[in-house]
């Protein structure tokens, strides 16, 4: 199974969303660049807004990550439904660290947010959007589940700061009591999107048989 996973390596490198990935890369780019682009520094509330606006931008592209034209045909190669998505995702990892690396040090020191929370938010927004793809692909015969999911996201990123409430907050400011708190409901959020993609991303068992 692993030498047919390694061998598969090439060909899903080559058929991944790479544009895509890049404009969404590119806009997010942009957007950290912006402290060093405008004439005056702004502090550091409108730095953690733009840093999570990069973490958006770079969710709406992994939110195409999953797609798969030939997800029927390639349904029937010995290698299972999660094994192909997690190696899809292996493949991207590093780019995306070093983007979302890029990303934060484009921000001025002296606003930067603190690093480890922030980058903690973007992994689990990173992560929910890829376990809703593979919810996607698991219950509908989409082969490109990416334009319902970004569609959810972007509505996610609209109605949850209105919607939570203050006890649940997620997106509060440094420096806010609840910081702390918010960054333990972050942490679980990625542990359930962890578990959902797991979830997700196998077959039926009905579909085995």
């Amino acid at each position: 199974m692993r030498g047919v996973t390694r061998a598969s390596a090439l060909p899903v490198l080559r058929t991944l969303p790479w544009p895509t990935l890049a404009a969404a890369g590119g806009v997010g780019l942009l957007l950290a660049a912006v402290p060093r682009l405008t004439d005056g520094t702004p502090g550091t509330g409108p730095a953690l807004s733009l840093l999570r606006c990069v973490a958006l931008a770079g969710a709406l592209g992994l939110a195409f990550l999953l797609d798969d034209p030939a997800r029927h045909t390639t349904a029937a190669v010995p290698v299972r439904r999660l094994a192909r998505q997690a190696l899809r995702a292996a493949l991207v990892a590093p780019p995306v660290a070093l983007w979302w690396a890029a990303a934060v040090l484009l921000v001025p020191a002296e606003i930067r947010p603190p690093v480890g929370d922030v980058t903690l938010e973007a992994a689990a927004v990173c992560l929910l959007t890829l376990a809703g793809a593979a919810a996607g692909i698991r219950l509908t015969d989409r082969a490109r589940p990416g334009p319902g999911v970004a569609a959810g996201l972007l509505a996610s990123a609209v109605l949850a700061p209105l919607l939570l409430p203050e006890r649940w907050a997620l997106f509060v400011p440094v420096g806010d009591e609840r910081w702390a708190a918010a960054h333990d409901r972050w942490a679980l959020l990625l542990a359930a999107a962890v578990a959902a993609w797991g979830l997700y991303g196998a077959e039926r068992v009905g579909r085995h048989r």
